[in-house]
């Protein structure tokens, strides 16, 4: 098996070597046809929905649709689920795979472009490629790619090596080795189950993880970018916001719903002139059909459906020209360039990336973009954890921008519900309930909010309460839909404020807890706010709520934003601050993760001193205290007392001790008696010199 990191073999020098290819076809189907499959061959169908994924997707030299692999099965186990297998075939030797520096099969460039020369003349590298063609375009999220090539020894013989290899949502479609072969007996059906189970226990790493995710990151800025580009450069007459909702539109059309929704194929769009079957009217219809399988309000369904509807259903957009509408070039891209990283292991890594890029188009100006600035996601989890989030919380945000605190919340209470609840249907409705009436958020922006309604649909839907509303004039404290009579129960409170707000934001700290009867609150601001720039604010807070830590974060933070220092703040609402209770004062600064923001970095967040350990402690000490100590010391915590008239002292640290100690009195005799040893040694020399001893 040949391993390559970089550089290959020149062509002219294969070339003189002929190829053996269809002896190791011929060898290979032999095997298939003996164990009785119905395998299909490169011009064959396998079925239509394979079919049409393998003509849209890139093809092994980069250029549009038409992939064909050498032969292809559609396989069943004995639990009913199919698993097509795509089989590439080569006939040089040292052709089988291309693999890089760590081992993956590598179909990437160090630029993450696809790599053409790997996919088009390694075999395993080739089925791989067809196997990302289906998790991008079909329902299947589990394929088989497997590459065989050969050589004839020098007497004759043909010798030849597979490679297979599994691939799947699981594992970001790298494709992860599944044992050596020797030929296709694996496939056969008394065999098949056991194949089966042994690709079930293939596990990445933790580093494997981490490494894949860089990768993604990389690919993901490179295409938003790329995406952006490509629409503002050759799409004109839309404007920012037209940009925002066609991908919302598009991504919410092709997510589909399993066995009731099927996702919008780019094949549907036929780009007719005709009333009710233009492109943007099937797109629409998708969207509705999508939204009336989700457990949401018909109110909050009717919004989302009227404020992309003025785009979808613009003449200009869906006016045909040389056989396509301008709304389908847009939806194409958006789906080719997009469409893999949201139907493969979505995170909110990509919602993330996906949404400060779509920031960046609204074209705000430089206030407005530093106000809507998103919390990075461990930070958004560090809120929800320290605002004690669990299965049963009522969490709200007044200033929700794309929603990523209250997806962290979510994600919070989901697994704290999976942890604790062992019964199947319990746990459903429990979900349900979660996603449904126990999250709430306000965004005022028009724009920003039909984000958070995307981010919410993306990362499970937690979209029934998202409001567009204004927190501190319009929001009563009741639910927006269905139950507009109803207060919403709020007892866990998680912010980001725009900064630019009355008191750096502070102002919608002090409408929140003042709604709330009690609980816990988290808010990330600028440290200005503790020291001066919010003391009527924080007077009013602490009339009715309890500070309970003050957390200095690091000034670099908010990568590719002026460096600003922020701080956390955390509350327990529904008691007043006496003057004798204690607040944790923790310098948190060195966090364990270094950043950076070249772009060309190949990643721009890193764990260089035990960042996820440093972050449990923090937790750990602002619920338990100086007993959780471990990596930090009490030159980072202190605990002190605040005045609840005061309101400009919430930002404290650890004094110092001035006073001298007799170990520093020892350390400076030491130092006096090496200086004056080493003067005398020094008038020595000079003397001898002068004396020419």
């Amino acid at each position: 098996m040949l391993v390559i990191t970089a550089g290959f073999k020149e062509e002219n020098k294969v070339a003189k070597i002929q190829s053996v290819e269809p002896n190791i076809a011929d060898l290979a189907n032999g095997w298939l046809k003996a164990y009785g499959l119905d395998y299909k061959l490169e011009q064959e169908s396998l079925n239509a929905e394979i079919d049409q994924a393998l003509n849209d997707y890139y093809s092994k030299n980069g250029g549009d649709g038409g992939n064909r692999p050498d032969a292809k099965l559609l396989l069943q186990d004995k639990n009913l689920v199919h698993y097509p297998v795509l089989i590439e075939y080569k006939g040089y030797k040292d052709r089988l795979v291309a693999l890089d520096a760590d081992g993956k099969v590598a179909n990437k460039t160090a630029k993450n472009q696809p790599d053409f020369k790997h996919i088009n003349s390694f075999a395993v590298n080739g089925a791989v490629h067809y196997a990302n063609a289906l998790l991008h375009y079909t329902s299947y999220t589990d394929i088989i790619a497997i590459g065989m090539t050969g050589y004839k020894n020098d007497a004759g013989k043909l010798e030849y090596e597979i490679g297979v290899y599994y691939v799947s949502k699981s594992n970001f479609g790298i494709g992860q080795k599944v044992d050596d072969y020797t030929d296709f007996s694996f496939l056969k059906k008394n065999n098949f189950d056991g194949f089966i189970e042994k690709i079930k226990h293939l596990q990445l790493s933790q580093e494997e993880i981490e490494k894949l995710k860089e990768h993604r990151e990389q690919e993901i800025n490179a295409s938003l970018v790329k995406l952006n580009n490509d629409i503002y450069n050759n799409e004109k007459g839309l404007s920012e916001r037209d940009r925002v909702y066609l991908v919302a539109a598009s991504i919410i059309a092709t997510l589909g719903v399993p066995g009731k929704v099927a996702a919008l194929e780019k094949s549907e769009l036929k780009s007719s002139n005709e009333d009710g079957n233009r492109d943007g009217d099937i797109i629409l219809r998708k969207i509705k059909a999508f939204l009336n399988e989700k457990n949401l309000p018909q109110e909050k369904r009717d919004l989302i459906v009227r404020t992309l509807q003025n785009t979808l259903t613009t003449d200009n957009i869906n006016k045909v020209e040389n056989g396509e509408s301008q709304l389908k070039r847009v939806f194409t891209k958006i789906i080719d360039d997009l469409g893999i990283y949201y139907k493969i292991g979505l995170t909110t890594d990509f919602t993330g990336k996906l949404f400060n890029e779509m920031y960046s188009w609204l074209g705000f100006s430089q206030d407005k973009l530093n106000d809507v600035v998103l919390t990075p996601s461990y930070v958004a989890t560090l809120l929800v954890r320290l605002a004690r989030v669990n299965k049963d919380s009522y969490v709200w945000d007044f200033a929700t921008g794309s929603a990523g605190l209250l997806v962290a919340a979510m994600n919070e209470m989901l697994n704290d519900a999976k942890d604790k609840i062992k019964s199947p249907d319990q746990l459903a409705q429990k979900s349900v309930e979660i996603k449904a009436n126990q999250l709430l958020g306000l965004e005022i922006l028009s724009e920003v909010y039909m984000l958070a309604i995307l981010n919410m649909i993306l990362m499970g839907d937690g979209s029934s309460n998202i409001l567009n509303k204004d927190s501190l004039k319009e929001f009563d404290g009741n639910y927006g839909f269905s139950k507009t009579d109803k207060k919403f129960p709020a007892d866990a409170f998680v912010l980001n404020p725009p900064y630019s707000a009355p008191g750096n934001g502070m102002i919608f700290v002090e409408k929140a807890l003042s709604m709330m009867n009690n609980g816990y609150a988290a808010i990330i601001i600028q440290n200005s706010a503790g020291s001066g720039k919010a003391i009527e604010y924080n007077k009013k807070i602490l009339k009715h709520s309890t500070l309970l830590a003050s957390i200095k974060m690091p000034i670099d933070l908010f990568i590719g934003k002026s460096s600003v220092q922020t701080n956390i703040y955390v509350f327990r609402v529904g008691e007043a601050h006496q003057k004798d209770d204690v607040v944790k004062f923790i310098d948190f600064s060195v966090d364990g993760y270094t950043r950076t923001n070249r772009k060309k970095a190949s990643c721009n967040l890193r764990d260089t001193d035990h960042a996820k350990e440093r972050y449990q402690e923090l937790v750990d000490l602002v619920r338990f205290g100086k007993s959780k100590l471990s990596i930090f010391t009490e030159k980072e915590y202190y605990e002190g007392k605040i005045d609840p008239e005061n309101g400009a002292d919430w930002n404290q640290t650890a004094p110092i001790d001035t006073r001298p100690t007799l170990e520093d009195f020892k350390k400076t005799v030491s130092d006096y008696l090496a200086w004056e040893v080493s003067s005398l040694l020094k008038n020595q020399n000079m003397e001898d010199e002068r004396l020419g001893k």
